[in-house]
């Protein structure tokens, strides 16, 4: 009897420590964050600064401009830590071929080369080059302008894969691109005509495509609408370029005169 008092006493407390084991509260653990809730958010929402990589660009971004003064413009810091360097468009050949090949840069990677369209401006386009550095694990934005017959010199001979992106900028803008091997249109059709992202450029387009029963076969047209179209306010909020441009807030700009 004694040992079937003790076998059900253990049985009992298992049971027990089971029960209050199931019944122990979850929610505790739980973080609600319901847009309705009136608690204040202790966790940061925005990504924070860091101070010290941005003193390492600020003083980069001084040092490319002591380095080549007669192409740096302009030296500024977007978004909190994105260097921007405003270049001549004359400096395009020896700044891009001072960042891959100095020690200190090593920019040996381009991301990507995309064009802007500001019709207002004297100089419409800016082609904006994006570079990254593996050896600093860091990047950095080159940008120049040009107009519609001013060309730009071709950067394939320092980065082979600008090649297909500077064929894509003079499909989009029509920007030309001095001594390109194949300067091609890539995106558009064959007889394409105009530069579509330009913004002069109408959203429909200047022909039509539509299959032709008689003909039987897919033929091209000049686009017919019934209303005209409107005209839309090309301001541009992001003028940077210190000759003919305001500064933005979102851009911070770094004194390339200090020593």
């Amino acid at each position: 009897m004694a040992t079937v008092s003790r076998l059900l006493a253990s049985s009992i407390r298992r049971q027990l420590v089971r029960t209050t084991r199931q019944q122990t509260p979850i929610t505790q653990f739980v973080r609600w964050e319901g847009t309705d809730s009136t608690a204040l958010e202790t966790r940061p929402t925005v990504r924070k600064f860091d101070p010290e990589m941005r003193q390492n660009l600020t003083e980069f971004g001084q040092y490319v401009a002591e380095c080549m003064p007669k192409y740096v413009q302009k030296v500024q810091l977007t978004a909190g830590d994105e260097l921007e360097i405003l270049i001549a468009p004359q400096g395009v050949i020896p700044v891009m071929t001072f960042l891959k090949n100095h020690h200190n840069a090593q920019f040996g990677s381009m991301a990507d080369i995309a064009g802007v369209d500001i019709p207002s401006r004297v100089n419409r386009f800016e082609i904006v080059y994006n570079l990254l550095s593996f050896r600093f694990n860091s990047r950095i934005r080159v940008k120049t302008y040009t107009d519609e017959l001013t060309p730009i010199d071709s950067v394939n001979e320092i980065f082979k894969a600008a090649n297909w992106n500077e064929r894509e900028v003079w499909d989009m803008y029509g920007v030309y691109f001095a001594n390109h091997p194949d300067l091609r249109r890539i995106l558009t059709d064959y007889g394409f005509e105009g530069h579509p992202l330009r913004k002069d450029f109408p959203l429909s387009g200047y022909v039509e495509c539509r299959y032709d029963d008689e003909l039987r076969r897919v033929v091209q047209e000049p686009v017919e609408l019934a209303q005209e179209f409107r005209k839309f306010d090309l301001a541009a909020p992001w003028e940077q370029f210190p000759a003919f441009r305001e500064m933005i807030p979102a851009a911070e700009e770094v004194d390339i005169e200090k020593k």
